[in-house]
């Protein structure tokens, strides 16, 4: 499965960095990581539609778009990673979003195809990223009967 993930703001190299690249590693599937400058603007719809336009141009064609937000739905990693193994099965390139400062933009939001909550908590970006990766790990393994994952 092709895994793209389109990020608003630039990684530094810190201990959120080290937990991504820790997962990052030990996922099957390859994570394109593409870094979308902030959006310049005065106030906050103006960013939000700069950041917006970048992240609708850097979606690949015809992949099937997860919008990370924390006013979307929740879902159990058993879920999450039923939905992974339908979207390899149907062989449908896979793209995460991860939202700006300032949120998505209603153009970003229409176009995603499921709007996913890892919580209702604020995360800093770079633990979005740790966490979208340790989750893909754990679909894996759900996916392959492997006992990384209990409950």
């Amino acid at each position: 499965m092709k895994i793209a993930l389109i990020a608003i703001g630039k990684a530094r190299r810190d201990e959120a960095s080290a937990l991504y690249e820790h997962y990052a590693k030990r996922i099957r599937a390859t994570i394109d990581v593409r870094e979308i400058g902030e959006g310049k603007g005065r106030t906050a719809a103006e960013r939000m539609d700069r950041e917006g336009q970048a992240i609708l141009a850097a979606i690949p064609k015809g992949a099937h778009v997860i919008a990370l937000d924390p006013r979307g739905k929740t879902m159990t990693s058993e879920a999450f990673a039923a939905l992974l193994g339908k979207l390899a099965e149907g062989g449908k390139a896979l793209t995460f979003l991860t939202v700006g400062a300032d949120g998505f933009s209603d153009a970003v939001r229409k176009n995603a195809d499921h709007i996913l909550s890892l919580g209702a908590m604020t995360w800093p970006h770079l633990m979005v990223r740790a966490m979208l990766a340790e989750q893909i790990y754990r679909a894996e393994t759900i996916l392959a009967g492997h006992p990384y994952h209990r409950t």
